[in-house]
């Protein structure tokens, strides 16, 4: 906030009351919600269109996504999605697979994703699956048979 903000509302004559309006971010909300026909996207779409706030929609069918940009909150779109249609809605949970390092591990890969994309898990059991350290490398490929120049012994 700038300082010319912070005294036009020190300044606010327009209002009874000196409470600070915490304004909203202009965030892009994106929701997994099942799409089988057109109706059902129309239902979806006027779901949405509404509510205050909202400056697009965009839908995918096909991915079973839906895409809200405004200045709302996401939680309340998610919930009013949900509301509206009677459906299962949720925040998109998939990121594509090049963000995450071990995409077909257990948990992460999903048979229902969209191509190219897997699960986003923060998971600490995930941790054994990380990448060995350069000491570790050394050691196993000392005695690798794919070089036989690594290892004099051989």
């Amino acid at each position: 906030m700038g300082a010319l903000d912070h005294l036009s509302n020190i300044f606010d004559c327009s209002s009874g009351h000196s409470k600070l309006k915490k304004r909203k971010q202009l965030q892009t909300v994106e929701i997994k919600i099942k799409i089988d026909c057109e109706g059902c996207e129309r239902k979806v779409r006027r779901s949405v269109e509404g509510m205050k706030g909202v400056t697009s929609v965009d839908i995918s069918p096909k991915q079973s996504k839906l895409t809200v940009i405004g200045y709302v909150d996401p939680e309340k779109v998610v919930s009013r999605v949900a509301h509206r249609t009677g459906k299962k809605a949720e925040f998109w949970p998939y990121v594509p697979y090049d963000v995450v390092a071990h995409p077909y591990a257990q948990g992460v890969y999903d048979k229902k994703a969209p191509a190219g994309y897997v699960r986003n898990v923060q998971d600490p059991q995930m941790s054994h699956l990380a990448r060995a350290s350069s000491t570790e490398v050394r050691y196993t490929t000392a005695f690798s048979d794919e070089n036989p120049a690594a290892c004099v012994v051989m």
